[in-house]
């Protein structure tokens, strides 16, 4: 072979290669059945930009996609937030969307030991309000500091009366701890996401001042163990994709505990056989979300993840995979599993059946 023909000067982040496997290719344009996005994030705070766009448009895309109802998770910690998406959404398809609510942080300074008791009055307040669950953002455990300047750690009992307010009024917590376990790990050349985390650098939490992947673990656990009569969602499968066997245990021991897929596709089915095996072991514990700008293509690639056989094909829609070089599998789910996970699932733990 003639060395002119090799790009020998070729950049990682330029590589993208095309597969020459000739495998069934399946395209999902709707769902099986009706779908409940139950994880999704709509203000421009967060991002997107849904909230400064009429409400029809979003509409459109949902009924293009399938998609009956979506939680907007960004009614956030300031009542100003919560107001203006229930204003913008709520009010306006009472039907297609829940809005959630969250804590002010900030006014642990000014609370002090009285803090999660004054949390969780507003929690109620944000309820009567029309927030319909509580989301709880990755920061506590990792950023969120005390009156006294220390780390918050995501079991902390001065935080017990928010779960079990949440619990008196039967309402969700949508909550996220940590990230990937890569991002925990050493950015050097044996960590998975380094394309992902060399573009972004401030996603990586391999720095003392931040708790270790596995301390944050136990802290959700006995998080979870010790509020039973709360509902607790764990975003992005339980927060901890890479292990569904400790998932699966959690699941098992706390019946409280659901998990969303949002995200976490990627994840998901590149260990499709346990995978798979987890959807047919608890499909009445697991909700379908999506974590992204609400797309017609992002939907049917979970669709299609959900739904066929497919293999080795990419989890996203966008040319270059941000999660890992890597292709998934798709699961082939049975119809009675799909159901449960497309929107029964979420009807049951979001209080919308009839």
């Amino acid at each position: 072979m003639s060395k002119m023909s090799i790009v020998s000067d070729l950049r990682l982040v330029d590589y993208r290669p095309r597969s020459k496997l000739a495998v069934p290719q399946k395209e999902v344009q709707r769902p099986r059945f009706p779908v409940i996005d139950a994880h999704n994030h709509l203000g421009h705070e967060f991002g997107g930009d849904w909230d400064k766009r009429p409400v029809q448009e979003l509409l459109d895309v949902l009924d293009e996609s399938g998609v009956q109802m979506l939680v907007d998770l960004d009614g956030g910690w300031g009542e100003h937030l919560l107001n203006h998406h229930l204003d913008h959404f709520k009010n306006a398809a009472p039907e297609r969307f829940q809005v959630f609510g969250g804590i002010d942080w900030s006014r642990w300074a000014e609370q002090k030991n009285q803090f999660g008791e004054w949390a969780a009055m507003q929690l109620a307040r944000q309820v009567l309000r029309g927030a319909q669950g509580l989301k709880i953002w990755k920061i506590l455990g990792l950023q969120i500091k005390d009156y006294c300047g220390n780390l918050v750690p995501i079991n902390d009992p001065r935080l017990d009366a928010i779960w079990a307010k949440a619990g008196e009024l039967r309402i969700p917590v949508l909550i996220h701890i940590a990230d990937p376990v890569a991002f925990f790990d050493p950015i050097d050349r044996y960590n998975e996401r380094y394309e992902e985390l060399l573009q972004h650098p401030n996603w990586s939490f391999y720095d003392p001042q931040f708790p270790k992947f596995e301390a944050l673990i136990a802290q959700f656990e006995d998080l979870l163990t010790r509020h039973r009569r709360t509902t607790f969602i764990g975003a992005h499968v339980g927060c901890y994709p890479e292990n569904l066997a400790w998932v699966g245990k959690m699941l098992a021991l706390c019946p409280n505990f659901y998990v969303d897929i949002a995200a976490r596709i990627a994840e998901l089915g590149r260990q499709p056989y346990t995978a798979r095996q987890f959807f047919l072991t608890y499909p009445d514990r697991i909700l379908f979300g999506l974590d992204n700008s609400p797309n017609p293509d992002w939907y049917r690639t979970y669709y299609r993840f959900l739904e066929t056989g497919d293999e080795h094909f990419d989890y996203s829609p966008e040319d270059v995979p941000g999660q890992g070089r890597w292709q998934i599998y798709g699961l082939y789910l049975p119809d009675a599993v799909l159901e449960q996970v497309y929107h029964r699932n979420a009807r049951r733990v979001l209080a919308t059946d009839p």
